[in-house]
């Protein structure tokens, strides 16, 4: 793990969880660098605020021009979907039953709705850190609250058990957290740590071009080849955590290219 890596996980584990660890110095460019992580992987929040703590740090020697002109965006809470038609009718059926059951648990299709967001940033995207740690912040706040009977059921009618547990061994891996503070971990992923570190290296350029085909000049069509290969490893990072899901979204997401030529 490098120090630009290091510093970005001491700052957000510092503002999310309060885990403070002293900063590393760095120069203006490895700063910049790290600003691009963290926007990338929508931790701002937790950025500002791992910041705020530690400004009297020998150490800290982040440029104040960079904390003045970054823009740290407030993330707007996503729709809540798998890309799995059947899937996708089955969630939304079993947060409405639940809605309406007489003994509720709010907590638990909360969770149920942050694992679902996870899946599909990690499907798209890699993975966004700012979502495991929102799932951990809402284990160690409302956690205790949470009918994780209800959930693991669930989960089993979504295929994306293993998918959840997988997040969890995240939590563990990067962000501290024990077995008994996740009740839906049976057993720990040990791909977990290499899965993080690889998202946290590479979805700055995995995002850097957002088209997959488009129609050339002379009326051909071009399709960005690196951009599919690397949705296609990335699905195969995950297919075996959720099949179902895995499939059914790469091949959405390859229908969904070939209708923005027309657009």
């Amino acid at each position: 793990m490098d120090v630009i890596t290091r510093n970005f996980f001491r700052l957000i584990l510092s503002g999310s969880l309060d885990e403070q660890e002293p900063m590393e110095p760095m120069s203006a460019f490895k700063w910049q660098r790290l600003f691009q992580m963290v926007q990338t992987q929508h931790v701002e929040d937790s950025t500002l605020k791992g910041i705020a703590k530690h400004q009297k740090d020998e150490m800290m020697n982040i440029p104040q021009e960079l904390t003045k002109t970054q823009t740290l965006a407030t993330n707007q809470q996503p729709k809540i979907q798998l890309s799995n038609r059947f899937l996708n009718y089955r969630l939304h059926k079993i947060i409405n039953n639940e809605y309406h059951a007489i003994d509720t648990n709010i907590e638990a299709v909360e969770l149920l709705k942050i694992i679902v967001n996870n899946v599909s940033s990690m499907l798209n995207n890699g993975i966004m850190l700012g979502g495991l740690i929102q799932l951990g912040s809402f284990l160690r706040t409302k956690g205790d609250k949470v009918d994780f009977v209800k959930l693991e059921r669930w989960l089993s009618k979504l295929h994306i058990r293993r998918m959840a547990q997988l997040q969890g061994s995240m939590l563990m891996a990067v962000f501290m957290f024990e077995q008994d503070e996740l009740p839906f971990v049976e057993h720990v992923e040990s791909s977990a740590y290499k899965l993080v570190m690889r998202s946290v290296h590479h979805t700055v350029n995995d995002t850097a071009e957002e088209w997959h085909f488009r129609q050339g000049k002379a009326g051909f069509l071009q399709n960005n080849s690196s951009l599919l290969r690397r949705n296609l490893r990335r699905g195969l990072c995950y297919v075996v955590y959720a099949p179902i899901e895995t499939v059914s979204n790469f091949f959405h997401n390859f229908a969904r290219s070939l209708q923005e030529i027309e657009e």
